[in-house]
C-alpha cells in the first residue's frame, strides 16, 4: 500500500459527492516512486492509489470509486480519472501531488498548393537525396480513411527499424490495413466516453477509421503519397501530393462523431504521450480550444513542451476565429494562420442592368442564362431571405433565380432548400466580409462577398423585373496572393502578450486533399455524392502544410532544433504577394499586420538555408516561464525537477524568440525597454558580414548595438540588443504599431517581425 494516501486520508472530507468528473492528474515522478520501493509500472502505481482511495472511503457506497482512463510516462507524468470531489480532495493531500486540471472540450479548427510553396519534383527540398531518408509524421485528428490512394506505399522501403508504434484493431479496422507508408494508427476515446457516454458505433468507428474527412485531409496534405489526375468533378486537376509525400504517417484518432467532432484533453494528451514514445518526428495537431487558456492550465502545451525536449516538432492550427482568438501560443508550438493561395474557381453574377460581380463555386455543371431573380417576400414567407427551410414557395421560386442572405442555415441547405422547392439556381450573399469559401454545391449556385452582396440587394429593390445569369468558369490560377483569410485567428496574443503569435500563415483556403470514400461532398445527411478528393478551408488545412514542411527541413538539417527549424521558417517567410504589394487581409481590406500573418507567408526554399537561426534550448522556455512569475507548482506541470533561479534578470521578451511583441503603458513617454537575442551562424560561406536593416514602428525609435555582426566560422553565435523607445501613443489598429529588424548579409535577408502595443 502507498504510505502517501494514508496520509492523505486523515484530511478527507466525511461526505461524498456523486458529482464526477475527468481530471488530468500531474504527479511528481521521483516521490511517487520513492513511495512505492516495490518497481511497478506508472499504471500499477495509479490503481493501486486509486483503489485505495476507494477502499478508504467513508461513504463508498454513494460514490463510485474512482476510474482510471489513462496513465502518463512521457509526455507528463500523472494519470487521467474519474473523480469525485472528495477524491480530489484526497489526491490534493498527497505529497507527491502536483496539479488537477479539469478535462476539457476541444474542436477540430492538394493538388496546387505545392506549386504555391515553390516546390518541384527533383529539385531543392524535393531531390531524391532529401527524400530518401524516412521521417514520421504523427497526425492527431479523427482517424484516417487508410484504403485512400494517397497512403498507398508504392515505392516505400521497410518501416523503420526505429518506430515503436503499432496499428490498433477495432471496427473495421485492423493491423493489415496500415502498410510501409502508415505506419501506426491509434485511438483514445476514454476521455470522450467519461464525459458524453460511450462512443456512437452508427455515428462513428470504434477504431482509428475515420467517418468524417478532416483527418484523412489533414494527413493527406502533410505526407500523403503522389496521385495523378487528381481533382473535383474536374476542377483543380492535377497531382495530388504532400509536402513530405515520402515521410511515413501515424494517426492518432481523439476525435469523436459529429461535425465538429468532439475531442477531449485527456484522449489528446494520451495521445502525444502515445506519439512520443512511439517515436514520431513531427505531431500535427489541427484543433485547439481557443484563445485564452494559460500555458499552465494548457494540457497540450504541456504535453508538446516534454515532446520537444526530445526534438519532436509541433505544428499547431490558430484556430478559426478572427481577433484577439488565436490558440496555441506557447513558444515551442509553431502556431499556424491561414491564407489565400491565387487558384481560385470564379463564377460570374451578371444582372439585368449589366454589372458583373465575381463570387465563388465549385459547381462544375452548365451555366444558367438570364432567369428572373426573386428575394424575400417575393421567394416565400417570413425569413425567405435566409432561406430556411419551410419559407420557400414552389410557386414564386419554380425557374428562377432565387437570392439568399448567410445568417441562418449553412450554404449547402440553403442550395437544397432552393433545388428541393424548383428553383433553378442560388446567389448566396455574405453577411460580412470578402472571405468566399468555395462551396461544394449540389445545384446551380454562387457565393459573392459582402459588398457585391449591397449592390445586388439595391438592383432588386428598385428593379421592378430584376434578372440575373450564373456562368461558372471552372478553375483560374494568378489571383492576387496570398492573402489573409478572414476567419483565420489572430493577435493580439492575450495568454502571452510579451509573445507574437501567430508565427506564420500558409495555404489554407480552399485546399483539394483525399477524402474518405463513405463521408459526403459536405458531412451532410441526405448529400449522396462521394469523391476521392474534396475542397476543405481552416488553420486546419494550413497547419499539416507546415508540418509537411518541417519533415522537409529536419531531412536536410537533422542537426537543427524543433526551435531551429521554426526560426528558419519564421524568418524566411514574405510579405508581398505575386503583385508585389504587401500581402492584403480579408478582415479588414488593408495590408495584413503581424497579429494576422506573423512573420509572414513561409518560403519553404529560402527556410532551408536561412543564413541565420534564432536556437532556443528547453532550459530557455522553462526560464521564460520563470519570467512569466510562474511559482514552484505551476513550474512543476513542465519539469517537476526544475527551480526557478532565486534571482534571475530575464523578462518576457528576451525569450530568443524569432520576432518581437514589445508592450508600454499607455502614457508612456520617452520610456525604453531593452530585448537581448542571440543568432547563430548557419550560412554558407560561413564568413560574412550582417548589417543590421529597422523598419521603425509608428511612435517607437529603436536602437541596435551592435548593428553589425561578424561571422567567422560555422555555427558562431553572436548576441544584440535592441531597445524600444516610445516616443508618442498610437491610437490605431487596437493601439498597436508594427515594423521589423532585418539582419542583411548578401543573399540572406533575416527577418522578424515588430509589435508594439500600448496596454
Amino acid at each position: 500500500m502507498i504510505s502517501l494516501v494514508l496520509v492523505a486520508f486523515m484530511a478527507t472530507i466525511s461526505v461524498a459527492s456523486l458529482d464526477r468528473r475527468t481530471y488530468i492528474v500531474h504527479m511528481d515522478e521521483s516521490k511517487m516512486k520513492t513511495s512505492n520501493p516495490s518497481g511497478a509500472n506508472s499504471k500499477e502505481m495509479f490503481e493501486e492509489m486509486l483503489g485505495s482511495i476507494s477502499q478508504l472511503s467513508t461513504d463508498s457506497e454513494a460514490t463510485p470509486p474512482p476510474r482510471l482512463l489513462y496513465a502518463y510516462d512521457t509526455a507528463i507524468f500523472g494519470f487521467a480519472a474519474k473523480l469525485s470531489p472528495m477524491h480530489l480532495e484526497s489526491i490534493r493531500n498527497m505529497d507527491a501531488f502536483v496539479a488537477a486540471i479539469p478535462d476539457r472540450t476541444m474542436r477540430l479548427h492538394t493538388t496546387h498548393s505545392y506549386q504555391f510553396l515553390g516546390l518541384e519534383q527533383g529539385r531543392g527540398l524535393w531531390h531524391a537525396s532529401n527524400l530518401e531518408s524516412d521521417v514520421i509524421i504523427g497526425v492527431i485528428d479523427d482517424g484516417i480513411w487508410p484504403e485512400h490512394p494517397s497512403f498507398h506505399d508504392h515505392g516505400f522501403g521497410p518501416v523503420p527499424a526505429r518506430w515503436k508504434g503499432a496499428c490498433d484493431n477495432g471496427t473495421n479496422f485492423s493491423s493489415l490495413n496500415c502498410n510501409r507508408k502508415l505506419i501506426g494508427a491509434r485511438y483514445f476515446f476514454k476521455g470522450y466516453e467519461a464525459a458524453y457516454g460511450r462512443v456512437n458505433e452508427t455515428a462513428d468507428f470504434k477504431s482509428p477509421r475515420a467517418i468524417e474527412g478532416h483527418g484523412t485531409h489533414c494527413a493527406s496534405t502533410a505526407a500523403g503519397n503522389i496521385v495523378e489526375n487528381a481533382s473535383f468533378y474536374g476542377l483543380a486537376n492535377g497531382v495530388a501530393i504532400g509536402m513530405r509525400y515520402t515521410a511515413r504517417i501515424a494517426t492518432y484518432k481523439v476525435c469523436w462523431e459529429g461535425r465538429p467532432a468532439t475531442c477531449v484533453s485527456s484522449d489528446i494528451l494520451a495521445a502525444i504521450d502515445q506519439a512520443i514514445e512511439d517515436g514520431v518526428d513531427v505531431v500535427s495537431l489541427s484543433l485547439g480550444k481557443g484563445g485564452g487558456v494559460p500555458y499552465f492550465d494548457d494540457i497540450t502545451a504541456q504535453a508538446a513542451f516534454n515532446g520537444i525536449q526530445r526534438g519532436i516538432f509541433f505544428s499547431c492550427s490558430a484556430g478559426n476565429s478572427g481577433p484577439r482568438t488565436v490558440t496555441n501560443t506557447a513558444p515551442w508550438l509553431m502556431t499556424v494562420a491561414a491564407s489565400y493561395t491565387d487558384r481560385s474557381f470564379p463564377a460570374i453574377v451578371k444582372l439585368g442592368n449589366g454589372k458583373n460581380f465575381e463570387g465563388i463555386s465549385l459547381y462544375s455543371g452548365k451555366s444558367l442564362k438570364e432567369l428572373p431573380i426573386v428575394y424575400g417576400p417575393t421567394a416565400g414567407k417570413k425569413f425567405a431571405q435566409y432561406c430556411i427551410p419551410g419559407t420557400l414557395s414552389p410557386k414564386l421560386i419554380r425557374g428562377k433565380v432565387v437570392v439568399c442572405e448567410q445568417g441562418r442555415v449553412l450554404f449547402s441547405q440553403m442550395t437544397e432548400q432552393v433545388k428541393s422547392k424548383g428553383g433553378a439556381g442560388t446567389i448566396i450573399l455574405l453577411s460580412e466580409g470578402e472571405d468566399i469559401a468555395a462551396i461544394r454545391y449540389m445545384s446551380p449556385a454562387a457565393s459573392v462577398g459582402h459588398m457585391a452582396g449591397k449592390a445586388i440587394l439595391r438592383y432588386l429593390n428598385f428593379t421592378k423585373s430584376p434578372t440575373a445569369s450564373l456562368t461558372f468558369k471552372g478553375t483560374a490560377y494568378g489571383k492576387r496572393a496570398p492573402m489573409m483569410a478572414a476567419f483565420s485567428s489572430r493577435g493580439p496574443n492575450i495568454v502571452g502578450p510579451d509573445l507574437l503569435k501567430p508565427d506564420l500563415t500558409a495555404p489554407g483556403m480552399n485546399i483539394l486533399a483525399a477524402w474518405p470514400s463513405i463521408t459526403s461532398l459536405s458531412e451532410e445527411e441526405g448529400d449522396k455524392r462521394r469523391v476521392l478528393f474534396n475542397f476543405d478551408s481552416g488553420t486546419s488545412m494550413s497547419c499539416p502544410h507546415v508540418s509537411g514542411l518541417a519533415a522537409l527541413l529536419i531531412s536536410r538539417h537533422k542537426e537543427w532544433s524543433p526551435a531551429a527549424v521554426k526560426s528558419a521558417m519564421m524568418t524566411t517567410a514574405y510579405n508581398l504577394d505575386n503583385r508585389g504589394s504587401p500581402i492584403k487581409d480579408f478582415y479588414h481590406g488593408g495590408p495584413a499586420t503581424p497579429f494576422a500573418i506573423g512573420s509572414g507567408h513561409v518560403d519553404i526554399q529560402k527556410a532551408s538555408d536561412p543564413g541565420l537561426l534564432y536556437d532556443i534550448h528547453p532550459l530557455e522556455y522553462l526560464l521564460y516561464l520563470c519570467s512569466l512569475k510562474y511559482n514552484s507548482s505551476l513550474i512543476a506541470r513542465f519539469d517537476w525537477n526544475f527551480t526557478c533561479p532565486k534571482r534571475t534578470t530575464m523578462q518576457p521578451g528576451d525569450l530568443n524568440y524569432p520576432s518581437f511583441a514589445v508592450l508600454f503603458k499607455s502614457d508612456a513617454h520617452n520610456v525604453t525597454i531593452t530585448y537581448r537575442r542571440t543568432v547563430t551562424n548557419v550560412g554558407n560561406p560561413p564568413v560574412g558580414t550582417y548589417k543590421v536593416r529597422v523598419q521603425e514602428p509608428k511612435g517607437i525609435s529603436i536602437r541596435v548595438k551592435p548593428s553589425i555582426l561578424n561571422f567567422k566560422t560555422h555555427g558562431q553565435k553572436l548576441a544584440y540588443k535592441v531597445s524600444f523607445t516610445a516616443i508618442k501613443q498610437i491610437i490605431e489598429s487596437e493601439n498597436s504599431s508594427f515594423g521589423s529588424l532585418t539582419w542583411v548579409s548578401g543573399k540572406y535577408t533575416v527577418r522578424s517581425p515588430i509589435a508594439v502595443t500600448w496596454i
